[in-house]
């Protein structure tokens, strides 16, 4: 069993919770991020934004691997900042733009 961090923009919600499921069902530990601010209409404030930043490098360090949600290959900059922690920290990291999860998943 592995423990997957999904890290990616919350304005991808759907893929987010697609992904969780599809990867949960295989038998693996999932950690998401805490809520879908952009698609969500969240307003959070910069201190916000950085604890927040900081409790999602808590779960890569926690995990196996991470799994970047890039709906049409779109990679943000606090998603590069994750990427680059993963990476430091030798972490194996997949795409979702590379197939990761089959596209008609959940009827996607």
């Amino acid at each position: 069993m592995k423990v997957i961090t999904l890290c990616g923009s919350t304005k991808f919600k759907e893929p987010f919770e697609r992904t969780n499921a599809f990867l949960t069902l295989q038998g693996n530990v999932v950690m998401s991020v805490a809520f879908f601010e952009q698609s969500e209409g969240f307003e959070i404030t910069q201190e916000q934004a950085e604890l927040l930043g900081e409790i999602h490098f808590r779960k890569i360090d926690l995990s196996d691997e991470i799994f970047v949600i890039d709906v049409d290959g779109y990679i943000g900059e606090s998603t590069r900042k994750e990427i680059k922690y993963a990476e430091e920290k030798g972490k194996p990291i997949r795409y979702y733009s590379d197939g990761g999860i089959p596209s008609d998943v959940f009827g996607a």
